[in-house]
Order: C-alpha cells, then sequence, then structure tokens
C-alpha cells in the first residue's frame, strides 16, 4: 500500500511524534506554574503574570507562545493572553480539571521513568525500581509526589466517574465495595445517582481519612470506609466490587490474588465490576496501547485485551460475561461467579 500523496515524508513524520515531548513538557510546566488559574479574571500579559508568580518575563512569554500555538492559550494582539476552553480544564476548579495529570506528567520521577522504557524492555522490570525504588513506595516516602499523583488520578475520575455511572445499571445492586477508590469521586458519583446503593470505600487509612472530607462528605450515612490488605482480603458480603484502575497496576499473579479475595467475599448473584480500558485488536492507533507501556515502566502491570481478562478473570474464580464500553476511554468488564 503506498502512502497518500499528502502525508509527509517518513523522516518529518517520525519528528512530528518525537517533538510531541516538547508539547507535553510545556503543557505540563503551564499547570505547575498555576497560569491558568490566574487568567480566570481576564486576560494578562506574560510579564503581569511573572510578577505575580515570581518568574523570567521574557521565559515565560516564551513558555505562553508556545503553548497558545498549540491552542491551550490565545494571545491577544495587544500582547495580552487569555483562557481557552483547554486552558480551563487545566485549572484547579475545571469542570473537568486535568490539572493534576498535566502536572505529574512533567514531574522527574515520571520522565525519568519513560527515558528507561528500553531498559524494561531489555529486563522485564519496571524502569523505575532502580532509581526511585517500587512506584507505591516511593510516594508512601514523598507525600508531595503522592498528593500530586492523586491529584492525577482524580483528574482521571472526573472524567471516567460519570462515564462509568452513566453506562452500566446498578439496578439490584444494593451493596458496592470500590477497592482502592482513592478519595472516592468513583464512588460517590455512583451513590449520588442510585439512592438506595450503600457503598464501601477501601483504601489506605490516610486516604480513608481524606476521602471524609472529599467527595463522599455528604454521603456517609450510606457509606463506610474499610482498609486491609487487598491482595489477602477485602470486605465480605457486597452485592458488587468494583475496581478502577488497579488491575491494570499489577501482574497477573497478583491480580488473580486480588480476585480471589473479592471471590470470596461476594454476596450469591453478585457481580464483579473491572474498569480498565480494553487493548483493541489489530493495529489501528488506540492511545490504550501506550497506556500499556505506561503500566510497563511505573507500577509494572499492563493493559489487556479481551481474551488476557477472560483469562484472567477465570485464574481468580470468575466468569467474564460482558464488557461495556463508555464514553471515555475506559470499559466496564463485567463478571460473576464462576
Amino acid at each position: 500500500m503506498t502512502a497518500p500523496t499528502d502525508a509527509p515524508p517518513p523522516h518529518i513524520a517520525i519528528l512530528m511524534l518525537v517533538n510531541g515531548a516538547y508539547v507535553a513538557g510545556t503543557v505540563s510546566a503551564l499547570a505547575e506554574l498555576g497560569i491558568p488559574d490566574r487568567l480566570t479574571s481576564g486576560p494578562k500579559t506574560a510579564a503581569e503574570l511573572a510578577k505575580e508568580i515570581g518568574a523570567n518575563p521574557e521565559f515565560l512569554y516564551r513558555l505562553m507562545r508556545a503553548t497558545a500555538c498549540a491552542g491551550v492559550l490565545a494571545e491577544d494582539p495587544d500582547g495580552k493572553f487569555s483562557q481557552t476552553p483547554m486552558s480551563a480544564a487545566l485549572c484547579k476548579d475545571g469542570h473537568p480539571s486535568v490539572r493534576g495529570l498535566a502536572r505529574m506528567t512533567g514531574r522527574e520521577w515520571h520522565g525519568l521513568g519513560w527515558s528507561r522504557l528500553s531498559h524494561s524492555v531489555r529486563t522485564g522490570k519496571r524502569a523505575l525500581d532502580e532509581t526511585h525504588g517500587p512506584l507505591f513506595q516511593y510516594f508512601a516516602q514523598n507525600p508531595e509526589e503522592a498528593e500530586i499523583f492523586d491529584e492525577a488520578m482524580t483528574s482521571l475520575s472526573s472524567i471516567d466517574g460519570p462515564a462509568v455511572a452513566d453506562a452500566y445499571s446498578f439496578d439490584g445492586i444494593h451493596s458496592l465495595v470500590d477497592i482502592a477508590g482513592g478519595r472516592g469521586l468513583l464512588l460517590a458519583t455512583i451513590l449520588e445517582r442510585n439512592p438506595h446503593m450503600r457503598g464501601t470505600l477501601y483504601e489506605m487509612p490516610h486516604v480513608c481519612e481524606g476521602a471524609k472530607t472529599g467527595p463522599l462528605q455528604g454521603m456517609m450515612d450510606r457509606c463506610t470506609m474499610a482498609s486491609g490488605d487487598m491482595f489477602s482480603s477485602v470486605p465480605s458480603g457486597a452485592d458488587a466490587y468494583i475496581m478502577k484502575h488497579i488491575i491494570h497496576d499489577w501482574p497477573d499473579a497478583d491480580c488473580i490474588q486480588l480476585l480471589q479475595a473479592c471471590r470470596k467475599g461476594i454476596n450469591p448473584g453478585g457481580k464483579l465490576l473491572v474498569v480498565d480500558c480494553v487493548i483493541p485488536p489489530g493495529n489501528d492507533f488506540s492511545p490504550v496501547k501506550f497506556y500499556d507501556l505506561q503500566m510497563m515502566v511505573f507500577p509494572g502491570g499492563k493493559e489487556r485485551t479481551e481474551p488476557q481478562f477472560r483469562e484472567l478473570l477465570a485464574a481468580g474464580g470468575w466468569k467474564l460475561t460482558r464488557i461495556i464500553p463508555t464514553a471515555a476511554l475506559d470499559s466496564i468488564v463485567e463478571a460473576v461467579p464462576a
């Protein structure tokens, strides 16, 4: 098959792909400096903003000019910069906000991990272990980085949560356990739409404490907090367990332990809901195939195909019943006890 006549030469196409790292870096820096939030009150010059945040005016202008050419800001004829819909999504209170994810992309540990992708491919090991140690252990020792990571995951939940609640009917499910549900945004979204339901957030103790003043704050009469080792046990007596972006963090052996723990705790007729990306067949472009490499580099897990999910669930005592797409990139992988 010959390339379309309007396609760029191969070397230019590669340069366009590689230069994507520069665009990501500028967007991350813009979010880290908090520039989008400072433009909510109206347009400002780079010099005005530099004075507010204590930055170099020329360098800040050059950063903002670059992001403007990507549509993230707009530069007015008078030299002032203003918000665009894209920069509004980088504000702390954006609806939804992806500020946390943009900030995380620019962190030192994140860049270092991706720079060692070839090391992971050669060795079959997580890229970050030799320099920072296991990712979640690193977060435990570096609370500032953990907070940015939590904000990034909440950014995703602000998109994924409504998509999951829209795509799946929770009728007949009266008790739902959200395993490793972070600050509880997904659980809060589901509980808000299903007033008949009670929920349990199963997380680490310090995360549970923070969740009480987060999205679940107004729902504590229908929600309980629980902590423990999810690989050995989970709160029992649930009509359903839901896990969003958890299974993809771990290799198969760990996932099987978690799935077996859920199998022991489920009520008769209960369901398991795994919210993750499902890798499509073929070689068409899919962001999920790059998310898979993110899992390889950092936690050591993987995104999975439908056959891989089916096999994994069977090993954990479950039978895959259906895969439900959502408006986000994630799907809901539904399973029942085998």
